[in-house]
């Protein structure tokens, strides 16, 4: 900081000692009256320097701005004045001590300095922070890998293929049961025994059929999951005969673009909403079970229907970013 130092006689400095703001650190010193009579003595000379003739106004001693020299290898700065002042207080400072003479302001070791229409200005670097990608709050580092990768890799990302649809169905009405990591532990052996998930081989299962889909004695979900899963494929077959597709029936419901939500908290995520018991009671309208809202939504979600990450998840950009990829290609094609 700069500062202006007024000089004075000799005996109104004597009379009227004042502190005085250095340049560095805005620390006050008090002038002795051996440095104030050799300013008015610089004071004279240059008076007479000039003539007698012309009066000249008092000196003014103005502090120099700081030079980028001044700036050392540790970013401390020295306390800079100009010629005059430096010379007469080389004199005086012997009665000082030389930590009120040599004042230094430190600065942090992450600044660097530059120049600012000539005065020292310090710039801080942003600094970058590096660590694990935020995911939803149902994630955890505690999670299982295989649900943390389906998360990432799956998990609101737009299906449009039939027999993943069916396949996503399945695990929808399985969550009465199970929990994701179990059912995604387990997600190659339904993938066996219903044939990869094709509705025109699960559609003719008979009753001995279904009572063998067992794992270690056990039946791999309850008897009324099982016949479900048969009723499905069979009602998914009338439904691709009449839209061509089970893909096309779906998406029409959200005009063909995922839905949005963003939310910011996992307890903002709904379990059901107006959409999902509109799509639940065509369904069973036309045949399904066991597709009430609860799963219908969970179907939703796992399908990219809804892209119900949360909004500070990478995942929840990353998937809208592909929406709108998608849009453009087809555009283009179109």
């Amino acid at each position: 900081m700069s500062a202006v130092a007024k000089l004075h006689s000799p005996a109104k400095a004597r009379a009227e000692p004042r502190g005085v703001l250095v340049p560095a650190g805005n620390r006050v010193r008090v002038p002795n009256p051996d440095e104030s009579q050799r300013k008015t003595e610089v004071q004279k000379k240059i008076q007479q320097q000039q003539g007698k003739s012309k009066r000249q106004p008092p000196v003014t001693v103005v502090a120099s701005k700081v030079s980028p020299t001044a700036v050392k290898s540790n970013f401390s700065v020295d306390s800079v004045s100009s010629s005059e002042d430096s010379s007469s207080s080389s004199s005086a400072g012997s009665g000082l001590s030389g930590k009120k003479s040599n004042v230094k302001r430190q600065v942090k070791s992450s600044a660097s300095p530059c120049r600012r229409g000539g005065e020292l200005a310090v710039e801080h670097s942003p600094t970058r922070q590096e660590g694990p990608a935020k995911r939803c709050d149902w994630i955890t580092p505690n999670s299982d890998p295989l649900y943390a990768s389906f998360h990432d890799e799956e998990w609101g990302v737009p299906v449009y293929d039939d027999r993943r649809l069916l396949e996503l169905l399945v695990f929808s009405q399985a969550l009465a049961e199970m929990s994701w990591p179990e059912i995604l532990h387990l997600r190659l052996t339904f993938r066996k025994l219903f044939d990869d998930f094709d509705p025109s081989s699960i559609a003719p299962f008979t009753e001995k059929k279904l009572m063998s889909l067992r794992i270690n004695g056990h039946l791999l979900l309850s008897e009324q999951k099982l016949r479900a899963i048969v009723g499905n494929a069979e009602s998914m077959l009338k439904v691709q005969q009449e839209f061509g597709s089970f893909s096309s029936y779906l998406w029409r419901f959200v005009n063909n673009q995922p839905l949005r939500n963003g939310f910011r908290y996992a307890r903002q995520v709904p379990a059901k909403t107006p959409k999902a018991e509109v799509i639940s009671k065509d369904l069973m309208q036309r045949g399904f079970r066991c597709v009430g809202p609860t799963v219908v939504y969970s179907f939703m979600q796992a399908a990219g229907i809804v892209n119900d990450h949360l909004s500070a998840c990478f995942r929840y950009h990353e998937c809208n970013v592909n929406v709108e990829n998608n849009k453009m290609e087809a555009s283009e094609s179109a």
